[in-house]
């Protein structure tokens, strides 16, 4: 297809562009590009095509400063000016409520852009490859290449191809630094990396994690023991980096790389670093969950508390809680807050960040959000005043928006990963609750994601 031009911007960080009644998704384009485009997918009411030519650059184009852009699959906004990112991620919220919930809306606060826009991350994975992802210009060159190994992230759509990556600006320096000492080390002691489709090798993963109180924690999962290549991999490591305070390994054997049912041990420093937010104090261990932005998440906390109203009186019910953030945030403004989240190990997280921070009018109750959340719980525990969930991009399962009726609070502060199920959400309690303050905030600059702050208040 020739000389086309790109419309709009659509879902999951791609434009699209129409072609006879069809819509097409094309990534890391603009609106106002004109372009040839190569169709690798097609479904019946649209397709997916890649940009083989361009003709003309849109007049919102700026230049991406990273050599991976394109490639590794994150960032895909980087060719767009900050300004633009904020204006489509607004959108995104407006279309998604209008168009899904479908429900009366109030007039949209501005998006609260992030000051940073580089190096804004608290937690990054890597994974070790045997199988090096090629780009063209490699592939069509006449270099034979031998060093296959790579350190870095997985290609969107291959699972067994990792881009090794040079410098990521998603998080401190000290990460690129940490990253390319270790690759450094194994290819010159021959440490195997991973063979993620014959499930062999030494090297798995690594996790760096950095904190607002300047504290460094690094996870090494390795696919078998080796002591002797492990004590000298991590002895190298701690020699070389002083500044990690948590320096952590694992050995995962399984066939996937998630390490939250491994035992994680502390090879040397804590087994945790801390995280600052106003006068409290957040422990994180190296399974916990935790925003990954923490600026932009103490201005997401800062907004869900405003909304929330309270005034010292309130029983608040913290859905979704995790590691007990919003709650142990809001504690101080409430006369009691019930924490409820499906993974037992962060409801011991929540309770132990209630006890560093001397707050003991918090409650915690791990399992499945709609079997806790009962008529018979809420008859035990009080009808909240307050309600603030937060669940995953899934949504609220049906019986815990029914619950959640019964229940009446005055206010529900509802904070989202994804707006469409939001919109879905925010229809189902439409019977009782309308809508009165809605609040984006970006917390990943260069990325199609956006959160969203809704109050609801009883009609």
């Amino acid at each position: 297809m020739e000389q086309i031009e790109i419309l709009d911007v659509a879902a999951e960080g791609k434009a699209i562009t129409r072609w006879k009644d069809k819509v097409i998704f094309v990534p890391f384009t603009a609106p106002g590009d004109i372009v040839d485009l190569q169709i690798f997918r097609q479904k019946k009411s649209f397709a997916e095509g890649r940009v083989m030519k361009y003709h003309k650059y849109s007049d919102l184009r700026t230049e991406p400063f990273c050599e991976h852009f394109s490639i590794c699959g994150g960032c895909k906004w980087q060719h767009l000016p900050y300004s633009e990112q904020l204006k489509f991620k607004q959108k995104q919220v407006f279309d998604n409520l209008s168009r899904i919930g479908k429900i009366d809306l109030p007039e949209f606060d501005p998006i609260k852009g992030s000051e940073k826009t580089e190096f804004y991350r608290n937690k990054l994975e890597f994974t070790f490859s045997n199988k090096r992802w090629l780009t063209f210009e490699e592939i069509n060159s006449d270099f034979e290449h031998k060093d296959m190994n790579a350190l870095g992230f997985h290609i969107p759509g291959c699972f067994d191809k990792v881009l090794d990556i040079k410098k990521c600006w998603l998080q401190d320096n000290i990460s690129n630094e940490i990253r390319l000492a270790i690759r450094e080390y194994a290819l010159k002691h021959d440490l195997e990396f991973f063979d993620l489709r014959n499930q062999a090798g030494f090297l798995r993963t690594m996790i760096v994690r950095t904190s607002s109180t300047g504290e460094i924690m690094l996870i090494i999962s390795f696919y078998k023991e080796d002591k002797e290549a492990r004590e000298g991999l991590l002895n190298f490591v701690a020699e070389k980096f002083p500044q990690i305070t948590s320096l952590m390994y694992v050995i995962n054997g399984k066939c996937n790389d998630t390490i939250t049912d491994q035992d994680i041990i502390a090879f040397k420093g804590n087994d945790h670093i801390f995280e600052q937010m106003e006068d409290l104090k957040f422990k994180i261990g190296p399974k916990s969950f935790y925003q990954t932005n923490s600026e932009q998440a103490y201005e997401l906390y800062s907004i869900t508390r405003e909304f929330a109203g309270l005034s010292g009186s309130e029983l608040v019910y913290d859905l979704y809680t995790g590691t007990g953030t919003i709650a142990n945030f809001v504690a101080k403004q409430a006369s009691k807050v019930v924490g409820i989240e499906y993974v037992p190990e962060a409801i011991e997280d929540a309770k132990v960040n209630s006890n560093i921070n001397k707050l003991e009018n918090t409650l915690f109750y791990a399992g499945d959000m709609k079997d806790i959340l009962t008529l018979d719980f809420i008859q035990e525990h009080g009808r909240p005043d307050v309600i603030i969930t937060d669940p995953p991009r899934a949504g609220m399962h049906e019986d815990v928006v029914n619950a959640i009726l019964f229940a009446a609070p005055k206010r529900i502060v509802y904070v989202s990963c994804n707006p469409a199920t939001q919109a879905r959400d925010l229809q189902l309690l439409d019977v009782k609750y309308k809508v009165t303050r809605v609040q984006p905030v970006d917390m990943f600059p260069h990325t199609h994601h956006v959160e969203n702050v809704v109050l609801l208040e009883l009609k």
